[in-house]
Formats: structure tokens, C-alpha cells, sequence
């Protein structure tokens, strides 16, 4: 995880980053991340404003915290805790992993956070803002893929339109008690699956799903998918996921 990162932290606060209270409570009560996920939201939200504020001198108020607030979403968190391959190295009780927890918008978001607490408590503020920078850089530097993380179900619904694939569909199911319900959501192009996201909320998981099939039908993801290319919606009916 550390090469990952390309900073020099504390092991130990590596590790409490990466335990999930899942896992904390399977373990006897240890120790868990979402103290440092409390304070490396903060970090986040004040490396990410400063960037935008020294970066986009012509963009008002309002634009300058809509942008702020794309970057430090569970969505755009959860998309760079892909990037570097965050899930692989979550510690997590046995029920998160029977249910794909590794690969959950708001368990990877907030391991992101947590892990900006550990830099910054172990390498100090200069090595945590540095950190930050590179980690969202990759959604700076793409204009089209920050737009889609600010509002990937709009971008996804104009890509489809523009293709002429028709408009998305979304298939959502839930599961767990009523107080902490996973939500799982495929998204739907002419009667095939293209990606799928999980969340907290029914509104989180769409989002996930949606960022996910735009990286894909863009060519921006590891494998890219064309619907033009196949013939309609019979052609196949394996998971594109």
C-alpha cells in the first residue's frame, strides 16, 4: 500500500486506515478507521479548495464550490480508490466481504479519507496536501472525465444520446437492515448490462453505476465497450460488467 501511495507513513497508521469497523468488530472492538476518516475529510476538502481557488482565478463562488464538492464526493473518492487499487488492501469483516465490500462507493471514499488522516499525522500537512494533489489529479486533468464526476448520471444519459443508444435504464436492488442497507445499481443500455455500483443510498449506487458504464462506452476504462458495434440488443447476453 505504501509504494501505492509514494509516501512515507507510519505501518501502523497505514494499517488503522485500511480497518474498517466491520472488521474492528469481528476482532474484539480494535481499533478502526473513522477517526482518521474524520480528519482527512478535512484535509481533503481544504487541499482541494485551495487548488481550485490558486488553479481557476475566473470561476465564481458558486462554480468553485460546485467543483470542490465533485472532487470530495463518494463518487469521485470511490473512482480514484479504484485508480490506485484501494480495495485489495481493505481489512474488513466476514459480512462486508461476502458482500463485495472491496469494491463499495462509501467503504472506499471514506478508506480514502482515512488514509489522508494517516498521511497527515505520520508525514505532516505539506506531504498530505501533496498527496491529495496527485490523488485527484487524474480527474483534473481530464476536463470530460471531471465533468462526469460531478454529475455522472447526466454526462452518461448525453454520451448515450449522443451515440444514439437511447436512454439508460437502472436496475437497483437492496439489501441489509433497515438502518444500513447496501444498495447495488446496473446500468442498462439497449438490453445490456454495462457497469454496476454499489452505495449507501439507492441515489449513491446510480451514481457509481453510471460513472462506471461512462468510463467504459468513453474508452477511459481498462476495457472499453461499443454498443454500435454489435448487432442491437440480441447480439449477446453475457455481463458487459
Amino acid at each position: 500500500m505504501l509504494a501505492v501511495l509514494d509516501v512515507d507513513v507510519d505501518p501502523d497508521l497505514v494499517d488503522l486506515a485500511l480497518t474498517h469497523r466491520s472488521f474492528a468488530y469481528e476482532h474484539g472492538g480494535i481499533a478502526h478507521n473513522e477517526r482518521l476518516e474524520f480528519l482527512g475529510d478535512s484535509i481533503l476538502g481544504q487541499a482541494v479548495t485551495v487548488k481550485l481557488y490558486r488553479d481557476y482565478p475566473d470561476l465564481d463562488e458558486g462554480e468553485l464550490a460546485k467543483r470542490r464538492a465533485s472532487l470530495v464526493s463518494t463518487v469521485a473518492l470511490a473512482e480514484i480508490a479504484r485508480i490506485i487499487g484501494l480495495g485489495a488492501f481493505l481489512k474488513l469483516g466476514r459480512g462486508e466481504e461476502l458482500t463485495g465490500g472491496r469494491d463499495k462507493s462509501s467503504i472506499l471514499a471514506d478508506t480514502v479519507e482515512a488514509v489522508i488522516g494517516a498521511t497527515y499525522l505520520s508525514a505532516g500537512p505539506d506531504v498530505a496536501t501533496a498527496l491529495v494533489l496527485r490523488l485527484v489529479e487524474p480527474l483534473l486533468v481530464d476536463p470530460d472525465r471531471f465533468g462526469a464526476a460531478m454529475d455522472p448520471k447526466t454526462s452518461l444519459q448525453e454520451l448515450a444520446s449522443a451515440r444514439s443508444l437511447g436512454n439508460p435504464a437502472y436496475r437497483v436492488t437492496e439489501e441489509g437492515p433497515d438502518h444500513d442497507k447496501t444498495f447495488h445499481a446496473t446500468v442498462v443500455l439497449m438490453g445490456e448490462d454495462i457497469a454496476s455500483g454499489t452505495g449507501s443510498s439507492k441515489k449513491n449506487a446510480e451514481m457509481a453505476a453510471a460513472l462506471g458504464a461512462w468510463t467504459r462506452l468513453s474508452g477511459r476504462g481498462e476495457e472499453s465497450v461499443d454498443l454500435l458495434a454489435t448487432d442491437g440488443p440480441d447480439a449477446g447476453t453475457g455481463d458487459a460488467r
